[in-house]
C-alpha cells in the first residue's frame, strides 16, 4: 500500500513538474511573439536581409514595405489626376473586322472588340548581347536601409547616422551597363569604366531622375512612368522599382496598367496592374540591360485593326521611336499571335526578342525604363506634347518604310501617260455593306478612275493589303476599321470616308478624318441622306430616327451600334456622290 502510495506521489509530482516546465515555454514562446511583432511593426525593413544583405531573385521584395506604402496616402496632385474625369474622348465606333485569326487563344467575343469609354471617368530566354542584355556576374552589394533608434540621445543619435552612411556607401549598388541612349555620355563613359571595374557610379550619375515624379497620370488617356536611374523590372512580383540614391526622401508608389484606354473599366479590367515604386529595397539583378525598357500591354481590345492602331502602334511609335531600335520591349498580357502579325513593325522598333512578362522570372535592371505608351486622341499624335514633337506625318513615313512601300507621294494626273489614278473601295461583308457596289463602280470608271475594290479586316495578311493601298491615289469606304489603312497611303492621297445615318459625323471624322490630314493626307466626309440608308426598310418615314437621330444618343453607345451600325447598309445615291469623286480627282492636278 506504502510502495502504491509512492508511486502516485512521485507521478503527481512529475505532473506538476511538467505542468510548469509547460507554463514556462508559453511564457518564452509568448515574450518571443511579442517582441517579433514589435520588430515587424516598428521597423519592417529589418526582416528583409539575410545576413548578407541580400534577397533571392525569386521572392517578392519587401511585401510589408508594399502593404506600408500603397497604404499611404497619395500626394494630392496624384490623386487628382486619376480621378480625372474623361472628358472629349471619342467614342471609337468599330466594325466587323474584328474576329482573331482562328486557333490562336485568347480569343474574345465580337462585344470586347468595340471600346466605349467610361462616359464617368477622364518573349524570350536569356539572349546574348544580341538581345541587349548581360548575364549577370558578380553581382553588386545590395543597397540597405538604416535607422537610428527613437528616444536616443542627440550625440548616440548622430553616432548612429555616421556608422549608418558608412554602411550604406559600402553596399551601395552598381549597375554594370553602357547605355548609347544616355543623357550624359561623359558621365555614362566613365560610369562603365567604374561598373567594369565593380566600382559604383557617382551619386549624381545615379539620381537622373531628379525630382521629377516617377508617373504623370495628368492625360486623359493614358498613364505613363518613366524612370532614369537604377530601375529594377520584376516581372514575377509584376513590379517595377525605383532604387533611390543616397540621402534621396522620394516615397512614392503607383499602380498603373499600360494600356491606353484610361476611364474605361471594362477593358482595363483585362490588363495586369503593374506596381511601380521608389525604393531602397530591392531584389538582385540577374540580367543587365544596356538599352532601355518600354513596357505595354496588348490585351484591351486588340484583334480590331482600329484599335491595333490607336491603342499599340501610334503609342507605341510614339513613345519608342526616338531609340532608332534601340530598345526591349516588354509586354504584359502577351499575344503571341498579335506579335506575329505585326512582327515586321515590332522589328523596326525593337531590335531585340519581345520579353514576355508573364512568363519571365528572372530580375532585370535598366538605367530607363517607361512603363505605358504615350497617348492623345484616338489614332492621332499630338506632336506638341509628344517626346521629340514626333507627328503623324513621322508615323505614315514609318509605316511605309517598315513595309518597304514605294510610293511616298501621288503622281499628278498626266505625269505618267496612259496611266489612270486608282480608286481602291473597302468592301464590307457584313454591316455597313454597299448595296449598289456594281453602279458605284460603273460611275467611278466613267470618271476616268481605275477601281480596285478588296477588304481589310483583322485576318488579312497586312504586308500585302498595305502593299495594295500604296499603290492607289484614292480610297473610299463606310465608316470602320478598313479606313485604318490609310496609314499606308502616298503623302497627297485622298481617303473618302462615307457616313452612315444617324449623327455620326463627328466621331467618324475624330476616328479617321482628322488622322488622316494630320498624316498628310487630303480628306472627304460624305453623309449620306434618309434614301441612302437601308433603315429605311426598318422603320417608317416619319419616325424619329429619321427626323432626331441624335436624339437616341442618350441611350448609349450599344443602342448607337446596334442600330446605326450593325443594322445599316448604304445604297449609295451616285448623282449625289459623284462632286465628291470629282473633288478627288482635282486633288491630283498640279
Amino acid at each position: 500500500m506504502k510502495s502504491g502510495a509512492g508511486e502516485r506521489g512521485k507521478l503527481g509530482r512529475g505532473v506538476r513538474q511538467d505542468s510548469r516546465r509547460f507554463r514556462l515555454l508559453v511564457i518564452v514562446l509568448g515574450f518571443f511573439l511579442v517582441s517579433l511583432t514589435f520588430v515587424v511593426i516598428s521597423k519592417p525593413e529589418s526582416i528583409l536581409f539575410s545576413l548578407n544583405g541580400k534577397l533571392p531573385a525569386e521572392q517578392e521584395p519587401t511585401p510589408i514595405f508594399i502593404r506600408q506604402k500603397v497604404n499611404s496616402p497619395p500626394s494630392a496632385a496624384a490623386h487628382k489626376a486619376s480621378g480625372d474625369a474623361l472628358r472629349g474622348d471619342p467614342r471609337v465606333v468599330d466594325d466587323e473586322a474584328d474576329v482573331r485569326p482562328k486557333g490562336t487563344k485568347g480569343e474574345e467575343e465580337e462585344s470586347r472588340v468595340l471600346s466605349e469609354p467610361d462616359p464617368t471617368s477622364g518573349m524570350t530566354e536569356l539572349a546574348h548581347a544580341k538581345d541587349g542584355r548581360k548575364s549577370a556576374a558578380g553581382d553588386g552589394e545590395e543597397e540597405s536601409g538604416h535607422g537610428g533608434a527613437d528616444g536616443e540621445a542627440a550625440a548616440e543619435e548622430e553616432e548612429r547616422g555616421h556608422a549608418a552612411a558608412e554602411a550604406e556607401d559600402k553596399h551601395k549598388v552598381t549597375l554594370p551597363t553602357v547605355s548609347n541612349y544616355t543623357i550624359h555620355d561623359t558621365e555614362d563613359a566613365e560610369n562603365a569604366k567604374l561598373a567594369d571595374a565593380g566600382t559604383s557610379p557617382s551619386s549624381d550619375q545615379q539620381d537622373q531622375q531628379g525630382s521629377r515624379p516617377l508617373c504623370d497620370f495628368s492625360n486623359f488617356r493614358a498613364n505613363v512612368c518613366e524612370m532614369r536611374g537604377d530601375v529594377r523590372v520584376h516581372p514575377n512580383a509584376t513590379s517595377v522599382m525605383f532604387m533611390e540614391p543616397a540621402g534621396s526622401r522620394r516615397d512614392e508608389v503607383w499602380k498603373i496598367k499600360p494600356y491606353p484606354r484610361k476611364g474605361d473599366e471594362f477593358c482595363l479590367s483585362h490588363i495586369t496592374e503593374l506596381t511601380v515604386r521608389s525604393s531602397r529595397v530591392a531584389p538582385e539583378c540577374t540580367v543587365y540591360h544596356d538599352v532601355p525598357a518600354v513596357i505595354f500591354s496588348l490585351t484591351g481590345y486588340t484583334g480590331n485593326l482600329f484599335h491595333d492602331f490607336t491603342d499599340v502602334m501610334v503609342p507605341l511609335f510614339t513613345t519608342a521611336s526616338e531609340f532608332n531600335g534601340e530598345v526591349q520591349f516588354l509586354i504584359t498580357d502577351m499575344a503571341l499571335w498579335w506579335t506575329i502579325k505585326y512582327h515586321t513593325v515590332l522589328q523596326k522598333l525593337s531590335k531585340y526578342p519581345i520579353i514576355d512578362f508573364s512568363k519571365d522570372d528572372q530580375v532585370h535592371c535598366f538605367k530607363h525604363v517607361i512603363v505605358g505608351t504615350h497617348a492623345y486622341m484616338e489614332f492621332t499624335i499630338d506632336s506638341a506634347k509628344a517626346p521629340h514633337n514626333v507627328s503623324m506625318v513621322d508615323f505614315n513615313r514609318f509605316m511605309r518604310g517598315a513595309y518597304g512601300l514605294g510610293r511616298d507621294t501621288v503622281a499628278a494626273l498626266g505625269e505618267q501617260p496612259r496611266v489612270k489614278p486608282r480608286l481602291l473601295i473597302i468592301k464590307r461583308h457584313r454591316t455597313r455593306m454597299f448595296l449598289n457596289l456594281d453602279e458605284i463602280v460603273a460611275m467611278a470608271e466613267e470618271l476616268g478612275f481605275e477601281v480596285v475594290i478588296d477588304e481589310a479586316n483583322v485576318s488579312s495578311d497586312i504586308s500585302k493589303f498595305a502593299r495594295l493601298v500604296n499603290t492607289v491615289d484614292v480610297m473610299m469606304g463606310v465608316h470602320g476599321a478598313g479606313l485604318t489603312n490609310c496609314v499606308f497611303l502616298p503623302q497627297n492621297a485622298t481617303l473618302i470616308q462615307i457616313v452612315p445615318w444617324g449623327g455620326l459625323e463627328w466621331v467618324s471624322r475624330t476616328d479617321f478624318g482628322n488622322p488622316a490630314e494630320l498624316m498628310g493626307l487630303r480628306y472627304k466626309q460624305y453623309s449620306i441622306g434618309v434614301d441612302e440608308s437601308s433603315l429605311t426598310e426598318q422603320y417608317p418615314r416619319d419616325h424619329e430616327i429619321f427626323k432626331n437621330p441624335i436624339a437616341f444618343h442618350k441611350k448609349g453607345f450599344d443602342f448607337i451600334r446596334q442600330t446605326f451600325m450593325d443594322k445599316q447598309n448604304v445604297r449609295l445615291d451616285c448623282k449625289r456622290f459623284r462632286p465628291i469623286l470629282l473633288e478627288a480627282l482635282d486633288n491630283l492636278n498640279p
